[in-house]
């Protein structure tokens, strides 16, 4: 699989669409700050991402979506001071799944 960790960033307006934002990125990954997720996935998976996000966002609002190579993911420092970003991919991996009503 050719799978490898981004960085993805919004900054979205308005309250709904916002929440919708974070529904969305959090079946693909793991907050890692307010609006800032970390997700491990293909290209493939991240063009499923920003098709499901553009459905959502609108003119106004800004997404980034960093691509990490895995020496720059290893020197990635959390608060604690590690580096909590597994250089090699699990075997497994649930993307997307998120409830819609």
């Amino acid at each position: 699989m050719n799978r490898r960790w981004y960085l993805i960033g919004y900054d979205v307006r308005d309250a709904k669409r916002l929440r919708k934002t974070a529904n969305v990125l959090k079946g693909y990954g793991l907050r890692f700050q307010y609006s800032i997720f970390r997700v491990q996935a293909t290209p493939k998976q991240i063009e499923r991402l920003r098709w499901e996000l553009s459905q959502i966002l609108e003119d106004e609002d800004h997404l980034m979506i960093v691509g990490l190579c895995p020496q720059c993911a290893e020197g990635v420092i959390e608060d604690s001071g590690e580096c909590q970003w597994e250089p090699e991919p699990p075997n497994f991996q649930i993307i997307g799944g998120q409830f819609k009503e």
